[in-house]
């Protein structure tokens, strides 16, 4: 099969540092073209992949040094490019939310567009409404929730290269985890209050984006003056195996409906427990008393970590390999890509009234 993925351009793929979907668009390619398929990644062009890259920017947006620029013409210009072409292809895989729906209803019908943002957002119902015959997908069944009524494929959780993780039976370092992006809804400020009244360090390995610099500076700093509390900053795919693997748990205390959370994956890879808080997709991804503890206040993760110990890491591992590798992922895009396809096409060239249809065939 020939398939084109596009990934949106604020970071390479994967990222050189931070960047949830273009790490899964990474692993999505590399394992795709393990399994056989002929796949162009349209992406920036310091990227990385074992697919065939068309390098749509000379580097991604966050890494270029040039103060000015202008993130939507960047991604015009690459949907403009890949509409010259898009024949060429078998399915159309986007990344890229909503911003090529006005430009590919052409193509809809061979066209998949992977959701990975909140989706309870004002607006969203009404683009959603305005082009229902996009195939989508979720990555996690919860993420549906405030988009009932829109053309679901099906949910596909994240997955992971296992060769990239390394799980340590016995970690070295005994410390607690935060790993992904200093703002409030991530909760870093109850991770510290959380480590601090266990009397265990906390080590935080995290971006601050300058939308959440206020925050930092206001609500985080202030307790970084502690020394069970230590600020490593943002760090990349080389250094997230050690970091995660030689934790006694990863801190995931989220407050907001966290359409999947890849990093408890990338902890459950390295063998290391997570202790979550109860919403968004944690439910569908941590299994209570095998690989963590989902809790709904700070004393039930003081419970929980007293009982972290008791958990067996190579049984984290397992249920990573189990539920959560990139060619579990890439298998049932495929799936997603082969119903697709077979779906019948209605009268004007299958671009109105496939919802229903859609969502039958591949099993909404």
């Amino acid at each position: 099969m020939k398939i084109a993925q596009i990934a949106p351009l604020y970071e390479a793929v994967p990222p050189k540092l931070y960047g949830g979907t273009e790490m899964v668009v990474g692993h999505l390619c590399d394992a795709l073209v393990d399994l056989g398929h002929e796949v162009t990644l349209f992406a920036s062009g310091d990227s990385t992949t074992e697919a065939r890259l068309v390098p749509m920017r000379d580097q991604s947006l966050r890494l270029d040094a040039v103060p000015l620029k202008s993130d939507v013409a960047a991604h015009l210009a690459m949907l403009h490019e890949l509409r010259e072409v898009c024949q060429r292809f078998d399915v159309l895989h986007f990344h890229t939310e909503l911003l090529h729906l006005p430009m590919f209803e052409h193509v809809a019908h061979r066209s998949v567009t992977t959701v990975h943002s909140r989706t309870d957002l004002k607006d969203l119902p009404g683009a959603y409404a305005r082009w229902p015959h996009y195939g989508l997908v979720s990555i996690s069944r919860q993420q549906r929730n405030p988009l009932p009524d829109a053309n679901w494929l099906e949910t596909v959780h994240h997955g992971i290269s296992p060769a990239r993780y390394w799980c340590s039976e016995r970690p070295d370092g005994r410390y607690l985890a935060f790993l992904g992006r200093i703002a409030p809804e991530k909760g870093p400020d109850v991770a510290i209050r959380v480590a601090r009244r266990a009397g265990i360090p906390l080590r935080i390995a995290a971006k601050v984006d300058a939308a959440d610099r206020v925050y930092f500076e206001t609500v985080i700093e202030p307790l970084l003056d502690d020394p069970l509390i230590e600020f490593i900053g943002e760090i990349g795919a080389e250094h997230k195996p050690e970091f995660l693997a030689n934790a006694l748990a990863l801190l995931f205390p989220i407050r907001w409906p966290e359409p999947f959370g890849l990093v408890m994956i990338e902890a459950m890879a390295c063998g290391t427990p997570v202790i979550a808080w109860e919403g968004g997709s944690v439910p569908e991804v941590i299994e209570p008393g095998r690989t963590g503890f989902i809790v709904r206040s700070e004393r039930e993760a003081l419970a929980a970590i007293e009982q972290v110990g008791q958990l067996d890491r190579g049984a984290v591992r397992a249920a990573f390999e189990r539920r959560f590798t990139a060619r579990h992922m890439a298998e049932a895009y495929l799936d997603v890509y082969e119903t697709l396809l077979a779906a019948p096409r209605t009268v004007g060239g299958g671009r109105h009234g496939e919802r229903a249809s859609y969502g039958r065939r591949i099993g909404q």
